[in-house]
């Protein structure tokens, strides 16, 4: 269905949290604009109209809060790890105190329910307050030479300025999963939003700026133009830490350009995840594990399920039960009541799920429910289940990142192993098996940083998040996230 107009009311409730958003890049504690004043247009991803136009910064802005960075780095470093926790602490309570308002401007940029967006602010405050506890336990050691003619002394200390750099689909969260390790390790840092869905972490940026978090250590751009003021931070030297999500082409061109100066990196890149459903799975469990790892965020996640391998014995029944299921969420402005599907963020995602889908039917795939944009403004898909889809389909190889469920049929275990592990990518992969023996040798087979078995949703602050292979490097949250912004050094002591 075609999004409805909202009311009066909720226009002027969307008005209000529109304006209450800082435009401006942060430099330094202050707001303030881009070179030039040059600006870019935010839009609705359900109506294709701008709603808001922020500051666009150019190469000189960055290196300004690049600067700032890294004139606050020593004494951020020097702060308590006391200090750093109650920062991280402060802004976790007013995400919860503005989750409404918080969620209605995520929900305006990018589109997803209200529901969702409520959600996901509170994941990402999650994240601040993970992370202010594991500012408090950074651990070193001590400890006798073997020849007992020395001690070791072993302490952690911050990498220094880091670059963080975040995708639209989780506008807020993305960024808390940076930001928080970074401050609770004592690096400051630059981060740069999606030019999609930049009004999220400005929001969050002016919270951090509220509880009173020194100038410097947090700068936010803004930009239309990623690559030309990124690039020459990442080359200046400056920087001494890169954490970027992302897709995995992107991501190669910026370890090109870390390799210059040898700068630590964090990867989260792309994902092709198998969904894997056993002929003894729980098909209940099963069907509604698919609905949440593929329809979170409309299929917008480098996590959702993007190829269902299921077994032939079961695969028509689950197809039937998945079809009806994806059927009945109702699609519409995020805005809107009841709304579980909202659009895509922008025309080009439409086209690419709308080709992915005609290639998959030209190549022998059956539509079960789906298939097509429907009609009116926005850029809405409906919710598909493909069966029969064909190895050889683009959809078996590319990240389709939107609500379409392409269903494959397997007759063994060793072949949907096979077929799971064939792609350059390993993020995440999903079983479901009632069999135990099964549950454990397939999940020690799978070819992936995590593994959700028997459940849909793997995300969690404190587990450890990243894939292997073309997927990405290092890991974000659990207790090895804030492992990521510090470097060990070593004190030899002769005795």
């Amino acid at each position: 269905m075609s999004p409805t107009s909202p009311t009066s009311e909720a226009t002027h409730d969307e008005q209000r949290v529109l304006d209450a958003v800082p435009r401006q890049l942060f430099i330094d504690g202050q707001w303030s604009d881009a070179t030039a004043g040059a600006t870019f247009e935010v839009l609705d991803p359900s109506t294709g109209q701008a709603i808001a136009s922020v500051a666009d910064a150019t190469a000189e802005d960055g290196m300004r809060a690049m600067d700032a960075a890294v004139s606050a780095q020593a004494d951020f470093a020097a702060t308590s790890p006391q200090q750093r926790y109650d920062w991280l602490m402060g802004a976790f309570h007013l995400l919860h105190e503005r989750i409404d308002d918080l969620a209605l401007l995520m929900t305006l940029e990018m589109g997803k329910p209200l529901a969702e967006s409520r959600g996901e602010i509170t994941y990402a405050a999650e994240f601040l307050r993970h992370f202010a506890g594991e500012a408090l336990r950074v651990q070193g050691g001590y400890q006798r030479s073997p020849a007992g003619n020395a001690r070791f002394l072993i302490t952690r200390q911050p990498v220094g300025p880091s670059l963080l750099i975040t995708p639209w689909n989780f506008p807020m969260a993305m960024g808390t999963r940076k930001i928080a390790p970074a401050i609770a390790a004592g690096c400051t840092s630059v981060i740069k939003p999606a030019q999609q869905t930049p009004l999220s972490m400005l929001a969050f940026i002016d919270i951090l700026r509220e509880v009173g978090l020194p100038s410097g250590v947090v700068n936010a751009v803004t930009t239309s133009d990623s690559g030309g003021v990124m690039e020459p931070l990442i080359r200046s030297g400056k920087a001494r830490k890169l954490s970027f999500t992302g897709s995995t082409k992107v991501g190669k061109i910026l370890l090109e350009q870390c390799a210059e100066k040898v700068l630590r990196t964090s990867m989260e890149l792309g994902g092709n995840a198998p969904f894997l459903v056993f002929e003894d799975a729980d098909l209940d469990a099963a069907v509604e594990g698919a609905l949440a790892a593929k329809m979170r965020n409309m299929g917008e996640a480098c996590t959702a399920a993007n190829r269902i391998y299921v077994h032939e014995s079961v695969i028509e029944e689950f197809g039937t039960r998945l079809a009806e299921a994806m059927a009945a969420l109702p699609v519409g402005r995020g805005t809107g009541e009841g709304v579980r599907v909202g659009p895509l963020i922008d025309q080009d995602a439409q086209d690419k799920v709308t080709t992915l889908v005609a290639d998959a039917v030209d190549r022998g795939a059956q539509v079960l429910t789906g298939g097509s944009a429907p009609e009116g403004e926005g850029y809405f898909f409906t919710p598909t289940v493909l069966t029969g889809v064909s190895t050889d389909a683009r959809m078996a190889s590319e990240e389709i990142f939107g609500p379409v469920a392409p269903l494959t049929p397997f007759s063994t275990e060793d072949e949907a192993v096979a077929a799971a592990n064939d792609t350059p990518f390993g993020l995440v992969s999903y079983v479901y098996t009632t069999n135990l023996q099964r549950a454990l040798r397939v999940a020690e087979a799978l070819e992936s940083g995590m593994v959700g078995l028997n459940q849909g949703v793997v995300s969690n602050p404190a587990a450890p998040f990243g894939g292997i292979k073309e997927s990405g490097l290092g890991r974000e949250g659990g207790s090895v996230g804030i492992d990521e912004f510090l470097e060990i050094k070593y004190v030899g002591i002769a005795m």
